[in-house]
Parts: C-alpha cells; sequence; structure tokens
C-alpha cells in the first residue's frame, strides 16, 4: 500500500481534502491532532517527516498551511523556530477591542469570557488587532488579565486624526475614541499640512511594546470646524469605504440609462399595475413600490422591490465593493451609498413614469390579514406616482379633497391599501409584535451648514403603512427560503437575556408591575405590560428598561425567529439598493423560481455565515459612524449656549453620573457624580437610580430635571450639564427593606 493510501486511511478528513485540492496534503485538524499527541513542539522538517510528506509541491502546501493556522491563532511558531499548538501552551486567540481610556479586552475566538488588557499591553496593538494572549493572572476585579503573545492580524491601515507637535516632533491625535495612542509622523511626510489640521494617516509601521505607530500623511481633510468635516472623520475613523475602486467604476460605466429590450425578456410584465412607492420627501433611491385591491378572499398585494440582482452578479467588482461596504450609511445632508449612484438613484430606483424591472412578491392575504398564499416573479414595472408619507396620509387618514383630486385615479388603489393596513396591524397586536414608540429627531441646517434647530420627526399612519406592506413581503421571503432548504440569511431577534430578565422583574415588582412569562416570556408578554403602562407618567422611563432587556437583531443563516416581531421566521427582502442581506435573498429567490437545485446555489453555508457576521458588523459600523457625526453636531450646536438653562429628563443612570435628554431641543449630556450636592452617592443598577447617603435624594431615570449647561468638548463630542433644582430628599419612589 502506498504512502498516499496511508495518509487518506489515517487522516479522517482526507476525503474532503482530496475534494478541495489537486494534489492535497494533511488537514488541519489532523496535523493538531499529531502536534498534539508530541510531547514537545516540531520543526517544519520533523513536521513533514511525521506526515510522511517529501514531494516539493506538496512541502510547499504544508508551509503555507502552517504559516495560515499561525495567522489563525492555530498553532504558534516559536523563537526556536518550532510549531506548537497555541491551547497547549495556554494561549487564546481572539479580536482586539479598546477603550478610549487606554486598556481594552480580547475577545475570544471560543466565545468564552473577555480577558482585560492593560494599557500597557495595549500599547502594542490597535483596536480590531486578532492577536495571541496568555493569561498571566486576575485584576483587581476579579477579571482575566492577559498579555499579548503575538499579534496574528493587523486590522488598521488608515487612521483619521489632528496634527499636533511635541517637543518639536509632529503626531497625529486620532479622532476615534477606540484609538488612544498618537502615531508619530516622520517630518519628511507632512505634506502641506498645518498643525491642527484634520488629515488621514497611513500606517507605515504597526505599534509595538517599545515603540508607537508611524504614519505618513495621504490626504489633508481641513481644518476641524469645516463645514461637513464631521461626516469625512467619522467616514475614516469607522472604516467605511467611500471611495470607489477602478474597477468598480469601469463596470458603473457600462450600465445602461434605460432598461433595454434583452433585460424584459422572460419577465412578467406588471407595467399596467398602478403601483406607487411612498417615502419621505428628501428620499432618492426608491426600493419598494406596492399596490393592493380587493378580492373575494380579501385582498391582493402586490410589492415589487427593485431588482438590483439583475445589474450586481456574484463575485463582479460591484458586488465585492457592496458586500464591503454591506449597506448605505446615512449621514445629515449625505449619504456613503452601497452601489454607484447610476444605479442607487438612477437604473435600479423605482422613479415614477419609466420602465424598471423588480422583483415581485404577490401575496393572496384573508380578510382577516392572514397570508393565504405568495408568489415571487422577476417582472418588468413602471411607478405611476412617487408619492410621500405626508401625501398620502392627507389622502387616506385626513381625507383633504384637494390632494384625492390630484391622484384621483390612484385613490381608490391607496384607500384599500389603506383598509389593509388597519387589518394588518391588528394582526399585528394579536400576535403580540412589540411596538417600541421611539421619539426620533431631524436635523435642520442652515445655508452655511450649520444646525439651526433640532425637531422631532411624526411616525403617521402612512409610515406604518409601508411598514406592513414589507413585513408582508418580508415573511414570505423566509418562508420560501426554508421551503426550498436553501443557503439562506435570515433577520434574527432572540428573546430577552435571563440575567437582564431577573433584574427587570425586581425593578417591575417594586412597582406592582408583573411581566409575565416565567423564565421564557413571549412578545406577547410584553406587548400587554407594554399596553398596561401606556399613558403613565413614567411611560417613557418604563418602555426604556424593557428595551434595553433585549438583544440586539442580527444576521444569521440559521433560522431561530424574531422575538421583537413576534414571527417565527423572518429576512430582509425589500431594500436591495442599501442593503447587502436583501441582496443575497434576492439571489437565493432568483435561483428557487428559476427551477434550479438548492445545492447547486453559489454560496456555501460557510460562505453565507461570513457575510451574516460582516453585515451585522457593517450594520452597526454605520449606526456608530452615524452617531458620531450627530453627536459631533449637537456638540456645535451648544457651543454658544454655555451658562443657559434646560428643562431635561435623566435618559440613564450609571455610576459617574446622570444622562439628561434635554426637552425642546433633544440633546443629551451628562451630569456627573461628582457635580452634584455635598454627598456621598450610591448607584442601584437594579432600581436605575443614585441615592445620595446622607440626604436621601435620590435621581432616577425618566425623572425631571432643570439643569445648566457647564461645558462643551467637541473633540470628545461631550456636553456636561450642572444641576440647578435639586430634589427633596426621598422624591421618588422609596427603597424596600
Amino acid at each position: 500500500m502506498s504512502k498516499k493510501k496511508q495518509k487518506a486511511k489515517t487522516d479522517p478528513y482526507a476525503t474532503r481534502e482530496a475534494e478541495k485540492y489537486e494534489n492535497p496534503i494533511p488537514s488541519r485538524e489532523y496535523i493538531m491532532e499529531l502536534l498534539g499527541q508530541s510531547k514537545k513542539t516540531l520543526g517544519f522538517d520533523a513536521i513533514a517527516a511525521l506526515l510522511q510528506i517529501d514531494d516539493p509541491v506538496q512541502l510547499e502546501a504544508l508551509s503555507r498551511r502552517l504559516k495560515a493556522m499561525c495567522r489563525d491563532g492555530q498553532l504558534m511558531f516559536g523563537r526556536r523556530k518550532e510549531y506548537g499548538l497555541a491551547n497547549k501552551m495556554n494561549l487564546i486567540a481572539g479580536r482586539v477591542i479598546a477603550h478610549r481610556d487606554g486598556f481594552g479586552f480580547l475577545v475570544p475566538d471560543s466565545g468564552e469570557g473577555d480577558i482585560f488588557l492593560t494599557a500597557r499591553q495595549m500599547q502594542k496593538v490597535f483596536h480590531g488587532d486578532r492577536a495571541l494572549v496568555r493569561i498571566e493572572g486576575q485584576d483587581r476585579r476579579g477579571r482575566d488579565e492577559g498579555a499579548i503573545v503575538e499579534v496574528l492580524e493587523r486590522n488598521t491601515e488608515q487612521v483619521v486624526g489632528r496634527l499636533v507637535w511635541h517637543e518639536g516632533v509632529p503626531f497625529v491625535m486620532p479622532e476615534s475614541k477606540y484609538f488612544p495612542q498618537d502615531i508619530l509622523i516622520l517630518p519628511s511626510e507632512l505634506k502641506d499640512a498645518k498643525t491642527g489640521s484634520i488629515v488621514n494617516v497611513e500606517i507605515v509601521s504597526q505599534p509595538t511594546a517599545r515603540s508607537c505607530a508611524v504614519g505618513r500623511i495621504i490626504e489633508v481633510l481641513g481644518a476641524h470646524m469645516d463645514p461637513g468635516m464631521e461626516i469625512d472623520i467619522a467616514v475614516r475613523a469607522h472604516g467605511l469605504p467611500y471611495a470607489w475602486p477602478a474597477d468598480v467604476e469601469e463596470e458603473a460605466r457600462h450600465i445602461p440609462d434605460r432598461v433595454t429590450p434583452a433585460a424584459k425578456k422572460k419577465r412578467l410584465d406588471i407595467r399596467h399595475i398602478p403601483l406607487v412607492t411612498i417615502d419621505g420627501p428628501d428620499a432618492k433611491d426608491f426600493d419598494d413600490a406596492v399596490y393592493c385591491e380587493r378580492t373575494e378572499e380579501g385582498w391582493r398585494l402586490v410589492v415589487a422591490i427593485a431588482d438590483v440582482a439583475y445589474y450586481v452578479k456574484e463575485d463582479s467588482a460591484l458586488d465585492r465593493e457592496a458586500a464591503a461596504r454591506g449597506n448605505s450609511a446615512y449621514f445629515p445632508q449625505r449619504v456613503i451609498p452601497m452601489l454607484p449612484e447610476v444605479l442607487s438613484n438612477g437604473l435600479c430606483s423605482l422613479n415614477p413614469k419609466v420602465e424598471r424591472l423588480c422583483m415581485v412578491c404577490d401575496v393572496s392575504i384573508s380578510s382577516r390579514g392572514k397570508i393565504l398564499s405568495y408568489e415571487f416573479y422577476e417582472g418588468v414595472m413602471q411607478s405611476k406616482a412617487r408619492l410621500t408619507y405626508g401625501q398620502v396620509a392627507a389622502m387616506v387618514v385626513d381625507q383633504e379633497q384637494a390632494i384625492i383630486d390630484k391622484y384621483q385615479k390612484l385613490y381608490p388603489h391607496l384607500q384599500d391599501l389603506y383598509t389593509l393596513y388597519k387589518v394588518l396591524h391588528k394582526r399585528r397586536q394579536s400576535r403580540g409584535a412589540l411596538d417600541f414608540e421611539i421619539p426620533e429627531t431631524k436635523i435642520l441646517f442652515d445655508k452655511k451648514g450649520k444646525i439651526e434647530k433640532i425637531i422631532p420627526t411624526q411616525r403617521n399612519d402612512a409610515h406604518r403603512l409601508i411598514e406592513e406592506c414589507m413585513l408582508v413581503a418580508n415573511v414570505c421571503a423566509a418562508e420560501i427560503l426554508l421551503k426550498n432548504k436553501i443557503t439562506g440569511l435570515f433577520r434574527v431577534h432572540q428573546g430577552p437575556d435571563p440575567d437582564k430578565l431577573i433584574d427587570v422583574r425586581q425593578f417591575l415588582g417594586e412597582l406592582g408591575l408583573q411581566l409575565k412569562g416565567g423564565n421564557e416570556p413571549t412578545p406577547k408578554d410584553y406587548a400587554t405590560l407594554i399596553a398596561q403602562i401606556t399613558g403613565r407618567p413614567d411611560f417613557a422611563m418604563l418602555q426604556t428598561v424593557l428595551l434595553r432587556s433585549l438583544s440586539q437583531a442580527v444576521y444569521n443563516p440559521e433560522n431561530q425567529g424574531h422575538f421583537g416581531l413576534a414571527y417565527d421566521a423572518y429576512t430582509h427582502f425589500t431594500s436591495p439598493i442599501r442593503r447587502y442581506p436583501d441582496l443575497l435573498v434576492h439571489r437565493a429567490i432568483k435561483h428557487i423560481i428559476s427551477g434550479k437545485k438548492a445545492k447547486t446555489f453559489f454560496y456555501s453555508e460557510e460562505k453565507m455565515a461570513q457575510h451574516c457576521a460582516h453585515c451585522s458588523a457593517t450594520e452597526r459600523r454605520a449606526d456608530e459612524a452615524s452617531r458620531d457625526v450627530i453627536d459631533w453636531l449637537k456638540c456645535e450646536y451648544m457651543q454658544d449656549k454655555l451658562g443657559q438653562e434646560f428643562d431635561g429628563i435623566i435618559t440613564g443612570v450609571t455610576g459617574f453620573g446622570l444622562f439628561v435628554e434635554l426637552k425642546e431641543v433633544y440633546v443629551e449630556g451628562l451630569i456627573h457624580v461628582t457635580s452634584l450636592n455635598n454627598d456621598y452617592y450610591q448607584f442601584d443598577p437594579l432600581r436605575h437610580q443614585l441615592l445620595g447617603e446622607r440626604s436621601g435624594v435620590r435621581y432616577q431615570l425618566g425623572n425631571p430635571v432643570r439643569v445648566r449647561l457647564a461645558g462643551v468638548n467637541l473633540e470628545d463630542r461631550k456636553i456636561d450639564f450642572d444641576l440647578v433644582e435639586t430634589p427633596k430628599p426621598g422624591r421618588g419612589r422609596k427603597k424596600k427593606s
């Protein structure tokens, strides 16, 4: 028997490796098994001999595999130039998360508890780097404390910050809170940057234990207070792709400006259906159009979605860039789109009076709002009108005759749509879906690009109408993925965290309230409680407590249901222009309706899982960047109001102070605990309050307060308040014994 056959019998994963490679070598699992059996670390020649490899091509492949295993934290290559199992050396691989105060944590790949890294250890790495860490004890809080043994993968190539000089040496102070260490700039790489300029820096030398990072200036963005600078900073600080690569621009140049005859072949012509888009007044990319009509069974709802997948093919330059971006990022007065404008605002956007390719979810719904049947198909459509939420609400809710007359032909269908919405909304309530009404704001700017004022935005029934239509289409999309057992992507929202649930129940109990459902409350249990507390003076506070007990929704290749919407299965299908997950779902549905087998789908389970994790991360990235911009703008807005007094409400309670949002101004700031009256305050996380030891004064989530603006720190995006009025001792809920 040949050596090759011996290895094939010995390595349990040999068949898999043979299917993947023309000249296979032993699997990672088998290499780790052999190293685990060895009593010592082994050099390359010893490993090759142990695996019976002497072919030059296979030796090169083995060398690459061992390096990759080191990069992934499975192996460690020591100073003696020998390989060993990282876990046998008590080394843990994971990703570094930095804190603005200098310390950080390693989040292990295994999912086990985070490992604390001191500020000294963090000097070796940047936020997001992957590293191997050895646990060397515990800190004062009892947390595992680690030392970085090796950096496996560098995550940071560029950093945006402000140019400063220290003792005649230029440095860049990063704008991101995740980069507390400064970057040394070589004098020859200053370009034309002036002191205080905001610059983009390319890292040419990563930080080590003995030296700081070194960079060169590749872009001078301008002065810190220039209009729009806050967005330029946030985009770069959070690593959002903002420039189109050359190959993407080249592909975009070949996109036609209208739907071609060839593109319309083998599609259902639905141009006769009076579909309309309903969006905000500032919208420029229209993903979805809707139509509704009465039937004998109830209603026919047609949801037509832009067919982005027709133009953006798998693994094209456009596709790779869309995947990297993950989603469009929205800022006040600016959008960083997922797709080039020729697609996002042009050929894919369901603009009125022009032909567009679409993916259609055609649904039959009973008179009680139950989905009876659905069909997905590729279509060609023509939107009959671009309507706004305000216009639709004026017609179907307020019955304004002037606008009804303007859209006389469309009005009956809009009325049917509104009637269907009320039925769907009633069904939503009956199944117990959560409906948190979180106040949102809009920033209005003057001609110079500065904030003029901040106003609340109001959701009307037209917003809710479109939301219900999209929910129907998304549920049908999830069902067709499951029914056909294709590699899919789901929007997953799991139930409340068990530890948070205990705290919430204790807090509610002291108010005489109860969240039913035992250890696993249902959405209906939450909805029942929300209905019970609606109208109470402390409703906003209670709603906040309930909301914080829930996890964040993420993308997952495995269906685990959506707790908040009370659906057994849910996905995202309706926004492929601005969300990459929706594009992936479109491709899966196209594969199904074309009659192809599920196993021939372009995406493996592993690849889809990677996309899910990446898209969940890019969603958070965009949200954080947007928050940074809004926080910066609000700080700028408050700069000329120092000393002024405002009414506010406590929106957060921590051990170091109270977060307060100003009424009618919608700006949040901190009352630091040291600025409270002469007393020691104890933080009670269960009751969401600070309690004065001597005075008995308590400050609790939801309490109204009167504050004075004490300071604005534009660099750190922080606003500080002082308390003007102090509650009387014992004000609020009394502490039970």
